[in-house]
């Protein structure tokens, strides 16, 4: 059993049976995505991850190994490429482009969460976790993204433990600051600030 299939089975243990996690290549039918040349696609990887202040150091030849693990892919602006509430097996770096991230209110409206650009990742906790997905995001405007799905997380950390260690450090501290400024709002309004 995967990595991925386990997790999953343990939000279903805890919680009333769960839906099957929504993958990529679904999603990617769904919004249109196109294949982008994998060549400039992870030439445009490699320079947003050594620009990232989050990411660990690594050297050309190891940025074209984690490269191969991506798929890219191009996507029209006005597509919704992440759904609230949904579970997926799968996380989108933006390359080039913007990605709203959006809170939909229980009464249908959006409320604009943050606006991605180039670098930023998205949706990784649910390829970690398999859990429910907490906003939509969609493209702002043509995108270029890089796509990480679990299956290929688990092909990454089997074949290439020290660049899955290297992706997994820049998620923990992308993750460990978004604690940090949710936990600092929460004390600003329990405070009455």
């Amino acid at each position: 059993m995967s990595r991925h299939a386990r997790a999953a089975a343990a939000v279903e243990a805890d919680e009333a049976p769960a839906a099957a996690p929504v993958r990529w290549a679904d999603r990617a039918l769904e919004v249109g995505a196109t294949p982008f040349d994998a060549t400039r696609g992870s030439a445009l990887f490699a320079r947003l991850w050594a620009a990232d202040p989050h990411g660990v150091e690594l050297d050309a030849a190891e940025l074209a190994r984690l490269g191969e693990h991506l798929q890219f892919v191009a996507v029209a602006a006005r597509r919704e490429l992440i759904r609230q509430d949904e579970p997926g097996d799968f996380m989108l770096v933006v390359l080039e482009g913007r990605v709203a991230v959006d809170r939909v209110l229980p009464w249908g409206a959006r409320a604009r969460l943050a606006e991605a650009g180039a670098g930023e990742m998205l949706g990784e906790m649910s390829l970690l976790d398999a859990g429910a997905r907490f906003s939509a995001c969609s493209s702002s405007s043509d995108c270029v993204l890089a796509v990480l799905d679990a299956a290929g997380l688990d092909a990454l950390m089997q074949g290439e433990p020290r660049l899955a260690l290297a992706l997994m450090t820049s998620l923990a501290r992308r993750l460990s600051l978004r604690l940090r400024q949710v936990s600092a709002r929460l004390s600003a309004l329990l405070s009455g600030a």
